[in-house]
């Protein structure tokens, strides 16, 4: 019984008749200064013209927005759009919701204004009176079970009410709801949004991954070696490397914060001595070597390189320690390589292993190249190799 009686509580129950009965408004006025059949006839070809117009959808919209859903910014009002009309298919759905709008106002006003008057007529017979209002049900005769019978259209109107505003919203939704174009588009612009979180947080990881596992090698480095000009050189390398973790999460969470705000200022192959120099500071003998136009590179690929051979460094210094490392960066033939060569570790410990080398696969596939990770004549290999088209 409490549900039955819940809707009677909200305040978008009566929004919605009210924005039926607003629809009625300067019809009846018409009607009342020229009372003719051909006013209503009038008033509905004026609609159906009114609903060409395409700016009449955002009207509509907003009102409907307004009104039926109470400014919710999500649920029902999710489907009520806001935008003009863009093709013959949304004029055409926006004059049938003016047309049926009209219609149920019509109805429902008149089943709300009637029936409070049936059931005062209904009462004042059962008293012993006459009728007191000229409705469209006449009561003539007193009967006493009348007046037990009036709470009957009372009750009738709070259903009109109730159940003509779930019927409003639901034409809403369906004639001002978003067309097939305008869905498709919002679905890729949330497939946009869910591709560029992945992309920052594989960001995330790369960046904070790499600092955090520099910091525990050189601190640990620097704790076994008991030699203060060594563990002087250890906490500045630590210094540098968070101070660049800082600079990469600040740029991140602005993107995260400006979602229109496109990605710039990512590190590239150009900056790849300072990963090499962060590696060496923590241990590992670095044998580098670069060759070809690697500064001409396109920014993708080079922005995606970077990435990679941060997370084969990170591996390395994670699994393996301070070891002898090769790497051999090549732009040429249209085709960018990557490799990188250590010892293999008796065992790889600790947790997440593999996620690393899942990210290096990924970032390859999504450039159309191919990476290959595993063991190699007793080293560990990492080879990846990027289209530059």
């Amino acid at each position: 019984m409490v549900r039955m009686l819940r809707p009677l509580t909200r305040a978008v129950t009566y929004t919605r008749w009210l924005h039926l009965a607003v629809a009625t408004v300067w019809p009846t006025l018409w009607l009342f200064i020229e009372e003719a059949w051909w006013t209503q006839v009038t008033a509905a070809v004026l609609l159906g013209l009114a609903g060409l117009v395409p700016a009449t959808r955002v009207v509509e919209g907003f009102q409907a927005r307004l009104l039926l859903t109470g400014r919710r910014q999500d649920g029902e009002s999710a489907d009520i759009v806001t935008t003009p009309s863009a093709t013959w298919a949304d004029r055409g759905r926006t004059v049938v919701w003016l047309e049926a709008r009209l219609c149920l106002g019509w109805a429902v006003t008149h089943l709300t204004v009637q029936l409070p008057f049936l059931a005062v007529d209904l009462l004042t017979t059962g008293l012993g009176f006459g009728p007191a209002a000229d409705g469209f049900v006449t009561v003539e005769e007193n009967h006493w079970w009348h007046a037990v019978l009036a709470p009957v259209p009372l009750a009738l109107s709070l259903v009109v009410v109730v159940w003509s505003g779930h019927l409003a919203t639901a034409l809403a939704g369906q004639l001002l709801g978003p067309s097939r174009a305008e869905r498709m588009a919002a679905l890729e612009e949330r497939t946009e949004q869910l591709l560029e979180r992945t992309r920052i947080a594989r960001e995330l990881h790369d960046s904070i991954g790499h600092a955090l596992t520099v910091a525990v090698v050189q601190a640990g480095a620097a704790r076994a070696a008991g030699d203060p000009a060594f563990t002087d050189r250890a906490l500045s390398a630590i210094e540098e490397t968070g101070r660049t973790a800082l600079e990469d999460l600040e740029r991140v969470l602005g993107v995260l914060r400006e979602s229109g705000k496109p990605v710039s200022g990512r590190p590239t192959l150009a900056d790849a001595d300072r990963l090499l120099e962060s590696a060496r500071a923590s241990g590992a003998k670095v044998d580098a070597e670069v060759t070809g136009p690697v500064d001409s590179v396109p920014g993708p690929v080079s922005r995606e390189g970077y990435r990679i051979l941060q997370e084969a460094l990170t591996n390395v210094l994670r699994h393996a320690g301070a070891v002898p490392v090769r790497v051999r960066v090549h732009a040429g033939d249209g085709t960018l390589v990557l490799a990188i060569r250590n010892p293999l570790p008796a065992a790889i410990p600790g947790p997440g292993r593999g996620s690393g080398l899942r990210g290096i696969r990924e970032r390859a596939a999504l450039l159309g190249g191919r990476a290959r990770t595993g063991p190699d004549e007793g080293d560990w290999q990492v080879h990846v190799e990027l289209p530059l088209s």
